[in-house]
């Protein structure tokens, strides 16, 4: 029997010892970054990635050897353990295989089987599958029981059948062969629930849908299982028409291989046949549809999940505008505009709202309200939110732009998830006082400034930028992207003497609790001088502190490595190379030149080998560099601010909002993305859509279709496709893709996220505007 680290170096491709040591350092509490970072030298140089891949699988066959021990408890609890069936039982390398084993010695509600067992009709099933020469009637009659309620032959002989039925049902073997056989043959198929068609228009490729079982893509699978669950498809596992019409039935035939029988014309072999029907029909058919389906769906789910977590990683990791004066703006029509400017820090300023759109159409005055808002707070950005009214909103903050002659820019903002964080406790806390809308504005804001620092506050499933994320086990989600958050939240790092609780509390080793207690403490100590000050907060220990201090940084601090990744252990080792070199600590740091041509492997011992010392170095090269790519965003077409105003043929900017796998959403500015199939992402062939786009990338797309009525847009990426219309008989390249997930972005997900320099119809100069506020203001005091 392979132990769990022999299996797991063998699926990751490792060596055993690598594997032993990382679970090892899981299980003395440390974290997946900080072993990724940090221990390379004890681990063999496993990433983030297998790591992670590690950490999931040791769950599993954990828990996998913890029913087995419980099994075989059990079973020998029976006195049924067998050498052969405890051999067979430690073998079983899946948690199914060894349900199989379990399934005749696991504890039931009394079956049919066992009520014809207590009447003494067991010899009776044995007889005449032993021997069916024997005839069933006459041989039945021997079995009469009027304690039993055994009244009639058929009675006992139904007895019977169902005893052989159970047996043969839970014979792993037969279920491991039929399962095979089904997995690789069978077929998933949709049908329209009666009367349905007008509720179901969205699942209207699916009323009439068959494909393999094994080869179903996940977002096909999970658009059945949803049409299913609302009610508009049925769903059934169903074998190729030669399959289900041969005979005998190949199922069937696999059971009667099993029972070592076969039908010569014997006296019970017409009885014997019924049965072999019956357990496939009625025992194991619904049973294996019932597990294959769920088979599908679990993968389906994992890779939902997958799509998930990659998307949610790049919109984590999307390049940050910087630390620079915003104003955020809520668009909306009836309620207004609701306006924040918050400083380069994120701190709240000023907030009004402004009522530029109908019904009141104060145009002038809202633009000279945000013209008097930009010269005082002397604002660079714009975030605008792209809900309810954002290109209107957009054309409004472009005469602004206008009019500071280049000195802000403006750009759309997703708002997925700011309506969350508003009426969350954490908002709250941070503005008790503010009205809940503007705490979204708040949020629009800071996210342009720092999408990680302001996205981690909000539940990752908030944000939506998913295939089919309610539909999928919500435990292994979270646990799945609160992985991806851990791990972005650490590449980058933080600096702890402006970071929130809730950032702070992603950093390896840290909970709510202790980041909790960081600010706390800060607020009433000041801001951290160096790292060694971080040990004086409550509940902070050497452990944790361990686990933590290499991810925190501390800028402008006592000790100039505190705002670097180094790791406060290998302060030493850094101090000796400057030391050998005869170089002061602080000149040290960023002298590319100097460093390059220093040797790592002259300063490796038995605490810090080549990798690490070479990381060390590189870190000293640009110390507390940004992982994340340098700031840009799309220009979206003047004009084209509704579905409407689309044609076939356009070419457009955009922004990639979310990535599935039958292709990618784009937004485009108009309120609704677009879909770009996976079959028109590339001249070439794509197989998986993320290793070409992924969310926040801005490409160049042009129109194909446009369908009006369900509000989808079909978009190329391939500049010499056609669009529908002079491409007669060709089907657009979205059709199909995704059931009822496209274009409706039904899933959640952001909406808006780009740039457009300019535009608007204001001709004033930005002192202008400001004057008009001005006047406006003293209009009022009279």
């Amino acid at each position: 029997m392979r132990s769990i680290e022999q299996i797991i170096a063998e699926e990751l491709s490792c060596q055993e010892r690598q594997v032993q040591a990382a679970v090892a350092l899981l299980d003395e509490g440390a974290t997946v970054p900080f072993i990724a970072r940090y221990r390379k030298e004890v681990t063999g140089g496993l990433d983030d990635t297998q790591l992670r891949n590690l950490e999931e699988r040791l769950r599993y066959l954990r828990e996998m050897e913890e029913r087995r021990d419980a099994i075989l408890k059990s079973i020998a609890e029976q006195d049924k353990l067998t050498p052969e069936l405890e051999k067979a039982i430690k073998a079983a390398d899946t948690k199914t295989r060894l349900e199989d084993l379990y399934l005749p010695y696991k504890p039931k509600r009394r079956t049919r089987a066992q009520i014809a067992r207590e009447a003494g009709l067991e010899p009776l099933a044995d007889s005449l599958l032993a021997d069916p020469d024997q005839n069933p009637e006459a041989l039945a009659g021997g079995y009469l029981n009027d304690e039993h309620k055994i009244a009639t032959a058929k009675d006992a002989l139904d007895g019977a059948k169902q005893i052989l039925m159970e047996r043969f049902a839970e014979n792993a073997e037969l279920l491991t062969r039929l399962r095979t056989f089904l997995w690789d043959k069978a077929h998933i198929q949709a049908k329209l629930v009666d009367g349905k068609e007008k509720d179901g228009a969205k699942f209207s490729d699916y009323f009439d849908h068959s494909e393999a079982l094994k080869d179903i893509p996940s977002h096909r699978a999970l658009a059945l299982f949803r049409g299913r669950n609302e009610g508009i498809l049925h769903v059934s596992m169903v074998l190729p028409e030669e399959l289900e019409s041969a005979q005998p039935h190949p199922c069937e035939a696999m059971v009667t291989a099993v029972a070592d029988w076969q039908h010569q014309g014997r006296a019970a072999d017409d009885w014997l046949r019924e049965v072999m029907r019956w357990t496939w029909k009625i025992k194991l058919n619904t049973h294996l549809e019932t597990e294959l389906l769920g088979r599908v769906r679990e993968l389906g789910e994992e890779e939902a999940i997958q799509v998930f977590a990659r998307n949610l990683k790049s919109l984590l990791m999307a390049s940050p505008a910087g630390p620079k004066c915003t104003m955020g703006l809520d668009p909306g029509l009836r309620t207004g505009v609701k306006v924040v400017v918050v400083d380069a820090t994120g701190k709240l300023l000023e907030h009004s709202t402004i009522f530029p759109h109908q019904p009141r159409n104060q145009w002038d005055q809202s633009l000279s309200a945000l013209a008097a808002l930009c010269l005082k707070h002397k604002v660079e950005l714009i975030a605008i939110g792209n809900g309810t009214a954002s290109r209107e909103t957009d054309k409004l903050a472009g005469e602004v732009v206008k009019a500071s002659k280049g000195n802000i820019q403006k750009i759309m903002v997703s708002e997925a998830g700011a309506s969350v964080y508003s009426a969350s406790e954490l908002a709250a806390r941070e503005f008790p006082e503010l009205d809940v809308s503007f705490r979204g504005a708040v949020s629009i804001a800071r996210r342009l400034q720092d999408p990680l620092a302001e996205l981690v506050k909000i539940d990752p499933k908030a944000i939506g930028v998913g295939q089919y994320q309610h539909d999928v086990s919500q435990v292994k989600l979270s646990r799945s992207l609160d992985a991806v958050v851990e791990d972005c939240v650490n590449s980058v790092g933080v600096d702890v003497n402006t970071a929130s609780a809730p950032l702070l509390s992603r950093i390896a080793g840290l909970n709510a609790t202790i980041a909790g207690n960081i600010v706390t403490y800060r607020e009433k100590n000041g801001a951290f001088a160096n790292r060694d000050g971080l040990k004086q907060v409550p509940r902070l220990g050497e452990k944790t502190f361990e686990q933590a201090a290499g991810f925190l940084r501390i800028m402008n601090g006592d000790n100039p490595l505190d705002s670097s990744s180094v790791h406060p252990e290998a302060y030493p080792l850094v101090e000796k190379i400057a030391e050998k070199h005869g170089r002061p600590l602080k000149e040290l740091i960023g002298d590319v030149p100097f460093l390059k041509k220093v040797n790592a492997a002259d300063f490796t011992d038995d605490s810090f080998g080549l990798p690490t010392v070479t990381d060390i170095l590189s870190e000293l090269e640009k110390p507390g560099r940004d992982p994340r790519p340098e700031f840009k965003a799309a220009v979206f077409k003047e004009g084209v601010e509704t579905l409407k105003d689309l044609k076939p043929s356009m070419i457009l900017e955009g922004t990639v909002t979310n990535v599935t796998n039958f292709g990618a959403f784009v937004d485009i500015g108009v309120h609704q993305d677009g879909l770009v199939h996976v079959s028109a992402l590339s001249d070439k062939f794509v197989e998986n859509p993320h290793e070409v786009v992924k969310p926040g990338d801005i490409v160049k797309v042009k129109v194909l279709d446009v369908d009006l009525d369900r509000k989808r847009i079909s978009l190329t990426m391939r500049m010499d496709d056609q669009p529908a219309e002079k491409a007669a008989g060709q089907r657009p390249a979205a059709r199909k893709a995704g059931g009822p997930n496209r274009g409706n972005r039904n899933n959640g997900g952001g909406k808006r996220q780009g740039q457009q320099n300019g535009g608007g119809n204001g001709t004033g100069t930005f002192g202008q505007l400001l004057a008009n506020a001005m006047a406006e203001k003293k209009d009022k005091r009279r």
